[in-house]
């Protein structure tokens, strides 16, 4: 959430009794539920969306990357929206934008009306989740009550991503798939009314530009270089269809960085990346998320194609992987301050590259507990470890002042990384298969994928051994840290 130092107060507000106070808080992390539930709950509906709208392998990893990629790159300009134009609105506004996208999902009847609705609601939960947390802080007087909220709103996260597989699979083999992104239409307006009785509005004093332009830039550089990545399989390294949209990529990318080192007000402040532990930890965060992101994808699909699970039952089959990143992060906190959290942060890496090779054993007639629960298990459980001292890694170099905006930017690397990570490994899960949809081809496209998924993993170890400064440079809690950054706004 996109704060520097100017901008770290707020407009005075008045007085809340408990019981709105807590309303406030309910609101705020029912829409931190939406917006987290709607990254993984389409994972378990997508052979269905395949099968009703002749998506293709490609449009299937769209599905997810649509969201991701918008969700990303609007991010910290959505922060920013929230500080200029009042956090209150924005929350409206985006929950707004978030719940018709919803609506217009669920009632697509081509492929291509599903993949904009989806980006439209990345884009409306890129300005409804900054405020989230701000709005939370804001209500919530600086203490025990705002750790507590704080901590309530952090699970709140947690179960919106655990709970994704089980509500999808439950809505579409009750209803259908459509009702994956219909639910959040009652839900959104509920949440709409509740916030706009409850909530009372805050901004920054200070009045800042937004920069708009970096914002279309980065998004649009990474969606292009998604696109080329995805060509590869089908045209070739070399050929046009691939060439160009890499090349502009790449260019957009470019573009961005010099358009943010020139403008006065940039959506993401160069010199940050001067302090060590703030870039390797973006860099770390950015090459993890391209490995682990494609996990929910690829293990639905094995579930379902191969196997021959239904959506609820590939929900249900999930859960204990989805248990295990909840604990794995609320493990790391204890550890941290033992073993310092760069060493915990390579050890949650390595366990989920370690989970990823076991995954890339599966075979076309493997059995639940160890073809899908245990190796899943250990994935999600490192994946956790790793999460929360490297979120704390990044904000522990940083001027107080710039903790929300580099909070943001952890955010960021690790979607995007993940978006461009799913394109690369859904092109590498194609070239084994060669279009076949036999089981055993589709299980040796899913295990080639999670074998280079393991690697990736891996140089993101390297990253973090090479570049990552030494030391326990941290010695905060996660509740504090985001106590800090927020709170100050």
């Amino acid at each position: 959430m996109p704060q520097t130092r100017p901008d770290t107060r707020i407009a005075p507000t008045p007085p809340a009794t408990p019981t709105r106070t807590w309303l406030v808080v309910l609101a705020a992390c029912a829409g931190q539920f939406l917006v987290v539930l709607d990254v993984s709950v389409v994972n378990v509906a997508l052979p269905s969306m395949r099968t009703d709208l002749g998506l293709s392998a490609t449009g299937l990893q769209w599905v997810v990357n649509a969201y991701a990629i918008a969700f990303a790159g609007f991010m910290l300009l959505g922060g920013r929206a929230g500080d200029l134009f009042g956090r209150k609105r924005m929350f409206l506004v985006g929950l707004g934008l978030f719940t018709l996208a919803s609506l217009a999902g669920g009632f697509a009847q081509e492929g291509w009306q599903l993949l904009a609705a989806r980006a439209v609601q990345g884009l409306g939960a890129a300005v409804l989740a900054p405020s989230t947390l701000t709005i939370l802080t804001s209500a919530v007087p600086e203490g025990a009550a705002r750790a507590r909220a704080i901590a309530t709103w952090t699970a709140v996260g947690a179960g919106g991503g655990a709970a994704g597989g089980l509500v999808g699979g439950a809505l579409t083999d009750s209803l259908s798939w459509r009702w994956v992104l219909l639910i959040n239409v009652p839900v959104g307006a509920l949440v709409i009314a509740g916030a706009a009785r409850w909530i009372t509005e805050s901004r920054a004093v200070a009045r800042r530009r937004l920069d708009l332009p970096g914002a279309v830039l980065v998004t649009a550089g990474a969606a292009t270089l998604a696109y080329g990545i995805v060509q590869t399989e089908a045209e070739g390294w070399t050929a046009a269809a691939t060439l160009v949209p890499l090349i502009a990529g790449l260019a957009l990318i470019a573009l961005f960085l010099l358009v943010e080192a020139r403008t006065k007000t940039p959506l993401m402040p160069l010199k940050l990346f001067k302090v060590r532990s703030v870039a390797a930890a973006n860099a770390a965060m950015f090459v993890c998320g391209a490995g682990s992101f494609g996990m929910w994808f690829f293990m639905t699909l094995y579930a379902q194609n191969v196997l021959g699970y239904s959506p609820l039952g590939a929900g249900l089959a999930l859960i204990p992987s989805s248990l295990s990143v909840v604990a794995g992060s609320k493990f790391a906190p204890r550890i941290m301050p033992v073993i310092g959290s760069r060493n915990v942060a390579v050890i949650g890496v390595l366990i989920t590259a370690v989970g990823f090779g076991w995954q890339s054993t599966m075979t076309a007639h493997g059995g639940y507990v160890t073809s899908i629960m245990l190796p899943g298990m250990v994935m999600m459980a490192g994946a956790g470890l790793a999460m929360t001292p490297l979120a704390s890694l990044a904000t522990s170099g940083a001027d107080p002042g710039d903790a929300g905006l580099v909070s943001g930017l952890v955010n960021t690397s690790r979607t995007l990384g993940g978006a461009l990570g799913l394109s690369v490994l859904s092109t590498v899960a194609a070239s084994r298969t060669h279009a076949s949809t036999t089981p055993e081809a589709l299980t040796a496209g899913y295990a080639l994928a999670f074998r280079w998924g393991g690697i990736i993993l891996l140089a993101g170890v390297l990253v973090l051994m090479l570049w990552m400064p030494r030391g326990d440079t941290d010695r905060r809690t996660p509740v504090n840290s985001l106590d800090r950054a927020a709170g100050r706004r």
